[in-house]
């Protein structure tokens, strides 16, 4: 498992700069079954989980949540029938943090638990 998962996030203000591609390429590269992904001009991080049913997808989300507010870092969620999207990003800096890396990997973590 990524040692992504053992960090802590950190606050992050708007005078923050966004990761440049040689950060991104080499984070990414500890959770590569992330997509970049790009809306309204941010770049982001994006995954869709598979699951049995809506209860686990619904599950997942949850636990997805509770990971998310322990660490002042939110994503965005879309829960559907069998699967759940998440997208991380940081919206203060409108780009990508090493925060959402680091909630990437236990999005990744989780699902090894939920699946």
């Amino acid at each position: 498992m990524s040692q992504l998962v053992e960090m802590k996030c950190t606050p992050v203000s708007k005078s923050d700069s966004p990761l440049d591609d040689a950060q991104i390429n080499r984070y990414q590269a500890e959770v590569p079954a992330w997509n970049l992904i790009q809306v309204e001009g941010e770049q982001r991080l994006q995954r869709q989980y598979q699951f049995k049913n809506f209860a686990e997808a619904l599950s997942y989300a949850n636990l997805v949540g509770r990971l998310a507010e322990a660490e002042n870092h939110h994503p965005a969620l879309l829960v559907e029938w069998g699967k759940v999207t998440v997208t991380w990003w940081t919206h203060a800096i409108h780009g990508l943090h090493l925060n959402d890396f680091i909630m990437a990997a236990r999005s990744d973590q989780a699902y090894t638990v939920a699946a």
